[in-house]
């Protein structure tokens, strides 16, 4: 006896066949996201995520046809870096006006 979607042909098994790899890795994502290796903490992961965000490294492979523009990633990392000064600005501001220093 067949299995319900052997009897489909060679087109539905694939389908199938797909279905089920992506499920799969979607699975094996979810865990190696969730959980906690020995090693690497969360912290550390939140760390390297702000490293990466901060570098620009998200706008790598991003273009159409997976190729980088380095007018576009040498902007995303200077108005990043500009934020960063912008936000810690304004955090001395704060203290200021609330007269912490």
């Amino acid at each position: 006896m067949r299995a319900a979607g052997a009897s489909r042909g060679r087109h539905g098994v694939q389908g199938v066949s797909s279905d089920r790899d992506r499920d799969s890795r979607e699975t094996l994502e979810r865990v190696r996201r969730d959980s906690e290796t020995v090693g690497s903490s969360s912290l550390a992961r939140v760390g390297q995520r702000a490293a990466d965000h901060f570098s620009g490294r998200d706008a790598i492979g991003a273009a159409e046809g997976g190729g980088t523009d380095p007018v576009e990633l040498w902007g995303r990392r200077i108005g990043r870096a500009i934020s960063v000064l912008v936000a810690a600005g304004l955090v001395w501001w704060l203290g200021l006006q609330l007269r912490w220093w």
